[in-house]
């Protein structure tokens, strides 16, 4: 629950869906087999496509509300320490990007006072649009909550690297969940919380996120009725990485990865 009015929250969600719809402006000219790819100084790739959507969306944060603060992965951070916050990741999933499946996502979020209110996830090759407030999440404008939990024999785990070691910190039994489901894939990125949230996988894990990868999906699960937690069980925006599932699919998720406990 956040502390803002229905009337703030009614005016930063239109704002919101406003700042992704100009940001894939910017980014679809770029979506193709020609796409030219930088390397940062990790060998992690950036496009033009991330780098000119996070500047437009700078630059209408600058007119609409300039004494917000802004922490951005391409072009840092402005005035975070502000009670209203903007995060933004103009492409997660940039491997995905470049690689021609769309499953990655614009990632914007306002935090109020260090913790995220209002999250937007946006494929805009797919037209997907979810928009969470803590409360409610919709996709396109329209209500959604996942589907009910299920026996962990019949769920649909996601995540986005299968191989990451992250997977198995706090000595997590990782090896010991995948078989335990009806599936497992790397439906990841940011596309992996549109289909958790709408209702075609059931557990959503992600090991290691930085703020803007995580800001902008934390109230839309939390709208739409998830439990979410850390890998060490607690809050996932703390720990900075998620396991999402409905309760009691969750508990069954831990209780694999942490049989000891």
């Amino acid at each position: 629950m956040s502390e803002l009015t229905r009337a703030q929250k009614d005016e930063f969600i239109e704002f919101i869906a406003y700042l992704c719809d100009e940001a894939a402006k910017e980014i679809l000219p770029h979506y193709g087999p020609d796409v030219e790819i930088e390397r940062k100084s990790d060998a992690t790739p950036v496009t033009l496509a991330d780098r000119n959507a996070e500047k437009r969306i700078r630059e209408i944060l600058a007119e609409r509300y300039p004494e917000h603060g802004i922490i951005g992965e391409e072009y840092g951070r402005e005035r975070d320490d502000a009670d209203f916050v903007w995060v933004l990741d103009p492409v997660d999933g940039t491997k995905s990007f470049i690689s021609g499946v769309p499953l990655f996502a614009t990632l914007i979020a306002l935090m109020y006072k260090g913790r995220p209110v209002i999250g937007a996830i946006n494929q805009p090759v797919l037209k997907q649009m979810v928009i969470g407030d803590c409360e409610t999440t919709t996709l396109n404008g329209k209500p959604v909550s996942g589907r009910e939990a299920c026996p962990l024999s019949q769920a649909t785990l996601c995540t986005t690297d299968p191989i990451r070691k992250t997977l198995w910190q706090n000595e997590a039994d990782w090896t010991a969940l995948p078989p335990k489901t009806a599936l497992y894939r790397s439906w990841g990125d940011a596309g992996g919380y549109i289909l958790l949230c709408s209702g075609f996988i059931d557990i959503m894990c992600d090991p290691m996120m930085e703020i803007w990868d995580c800001a902008a999906i934390l109230p839309c699960l939390e709208g739409a009725g998830f439990k979410v937690t850390g890998w060490k069980g607690g809050d996932a925006f703390d720990e900075r990485c998620i396991i999402a599932a409905k309760a009691p699919l969750h508990d069954e998720v831990m209780a694999t990865l942490y049989p000891a406990q």
